[in-house]
């Protein structure tokens, strides 16, 4: 168990430069959590009440159309990324999407109000809130440019380079989904990738 808070004291450190002392009033505040295959870390139409770090596994964000049933997937998390709906757990108003580990899986997280009550109480962690900020716009405009300027080859390519290992993780019908195309057109993506 000791591990995950090591992985999670050297992402923190690496990512908003936190000293021991910042880490050490955080520790007590961070959980692990175990999620098997399926389990859902935020639900659709709840706030999302934690941030997580993903220390093992994969999750995909998805919105499910209440209509159609139809699943749409957004985002993919894994291993060394902060794991959250930012919009819901910033604005505290309920999330459009469900997060679902793809599978077993294990966070370390932190909740709303300790991680708030670390902003108010530390200027270190005031600045890891505005990392993790700029952080998730980052995300959320990248993936809007993807889906204006890039060609779903181009979208592939670079789920790849964020993701790498995803093609042997997931269902090949999950990365159709997010790309927003069919399996065939997904095939004959791979294979002129391959060659």
């Amino acid at each position: 168990m000791n591990e995950h808070y090591d992985i999670l004291d050297a992402h923190l450190t690496n990512f908003a430069g936190l000293t021991e002392k910042d880490l050490a009033a955080g520790r007590s505040f961070w959980r692990l959590r175990k999620l098997k295959k399926g389990e859902f870390f935020n639900m659709q139409y709840v706030v999302c009440n934690d941030l997580g770090l993903v220390v093992k596994g994969i999750f995909r964000i998805y919105y499910s159309n209440p209509e159609t049933d139809e699943e749409t997937n957004i985002f993919f998390f894994s291993e060394n990324q902060f794991l959250v709906s930012f919009r819901s757990f910033v604005t505290r108003i309920a999330c459009h999407y469900f997060i679902e580990a793809m599978e077993d899986s294990e966070i370390v997280y932190i909740a709303y109000r300790d991680l708030y009550s670390l902003y108010e109480t530390h200027p270190n962690w005031a600045k890891f809130g505005r990392l993790l900020a700029e952080l998730f716009f980052g995300y959320s405009q990248t993936r809007t440019e993807e889906l204006l300027f890039f060609t779903h080859e181009q979208r592939y390519i670079r789920l790849l380079d964020e993701h790498p290992n995803i093609i042997n993780r997931i269902p090949a019908y999950h990365i159709s989904s997010y790309l927003g195309i069919t399996n065939p057109s997904l095939s004959r993506i791979r294979k002129r990738i391959q060659r």
